[in-house]
């Protein structure tokens, strides 16, 4: 189908929704926006920010058009720009009677669907049939709280349409955000989830009062376990790892305070219980349910992933970080 002219909806209430509106509404005269709570949705309309999220971003509220009835949402949007957390992101659409498939899906979801061990893209294309032209993904170097502070920024757009990845690019483009287009979404989709396992690795490694020597270190090492682990399950030789999308997205999320994987990483690093760390966050840290995703897909490739697998018995199989991390750093070079 031709790319759609109607209304854009984002799906989601969170730091990096509110990111993306702020984005949005820079091209766009208004916006349809699903937001799960009506309490949230009235403190939004009455103060002009997100209550819970980028507090300092002031909106025009009257160009926005809240909902918490996803079904109305979608149906009045052609264009739905998922932002919801991926552990979440299943019960949301459980809620869904309005069908998806003539629908042009945007997923800014830097995860992998739980239980599924699959993609967003490959979600909606398999389970709401979603052509895959039909589906981009939004990905890059951004924090949300850079965003809000109008911090120049770059992200990427994946589709296997160039020109609906353009269309969707020039929606994203303004003042303080320069986008590009790819055809690569499961790579980056894959890569989205990665480096998010390795900042938590680097957060561990700084909660063990680990170096900025030994950080440079891991990181090189993660851009190649993760082309690695690229090449086998989605091979496309004209990828270049050390664009922006995947490289300066792993070098940012491990070493920018901002990250919250990689705070989560360093208080399991320092000492803390999982639950612990994940109760005195009160956000989510992706990277922990991508690490086990991840390790249960890599079952079938087999790739060597000794970063992964660090992470996953420190998390998981709750092995010491000193000890796991140990061995770790006997293994690089």
């Amino acid at each position: 189908m031709a790319f759609p002219q109607g209304k854009l909806a984002i799906m989601g209430g969170g730091s990096w929704a509110t990111a993306i509106a702020k984005i949005l509404l820079q091209t766009e005269d208004s916006i349809n926006w699903y937001i799960r709570r009506d309490d949230r949705i009235e403190d939004f309309k009455r103060l002009g920010h997100n209550p819970a999220y980028l507090s300092s971003v002031r909106f025009d509220v009257n160009r926005i058009n809240f909902c918490s009835d996803i079904n109305q949402v979608v149906n009045e949007s052609e264009v739905l720009v998922f932002v919801t957390p991926s552990p979440y992101f299943k019960s949301h659409l459980k809620k869904l009677k309005v069908k998806l498939k003539d629908k042009f899906i945007v997923s800014a979801i830097k995860g992998i669907v739980p239980e599924e061990n699959i993609i967003l893209s490959e979600y909606f294309h398999r389970f709401y049939g979603v052509p895959e032209e039909n589906i981009a993904v939004v990905a890059g170097p951004s924090h949300a709280e850079e965003i809000a502070m109008e911090r120049l920024s770059y992200l990427t757009i994946g589709c296997p349409n160039l020109d609906n990845a353009q269309m969707i690019a020039r929606k994203f483009a303004n003042s303080f955000v320069k986008t590009s287009i790819s055809t690569d979404v499961s790579g980056i989709e894959y890569s989205s989830v990665l480096k998010n396992v390795y900042a938590i690795a680097a957060g561990i490694c700084n909660g063990l009062q680990y170096g900025d020597n030994f950080q440079s270190v891991l990181m090189s090492n993660a851009i190649q376990e993760m082309n690695s682990f690229l090449s086998v399950v989605k091979p496309m030789p004209e990828r270049d790892v050390n664009a922006s999308v995947y490289l300066g997205d792993l070098l940012v999320t491990g070493y920018s305070n901002f990250s919250r994987n990689r705070v989560f990483g360093t208080m399991v690093g320092r000492g803390y219980s999982v639950k612990a760390a994940q109760m005195e966050m009160e956000m989510i840290a992706e990277g922990y349910y991508g690490t086990k995703c991840i390790k249960e897909i890599n079952k079938k490739y087999r790739v060597n992933m000794p970063i992964l697998d660090a992470v996953y018995n420190i998390l998981y199989e709750r092995i010491s970080p000193v000890i796991e991390i140990k061995l770790l750093t006997d293994s690089f070079k």
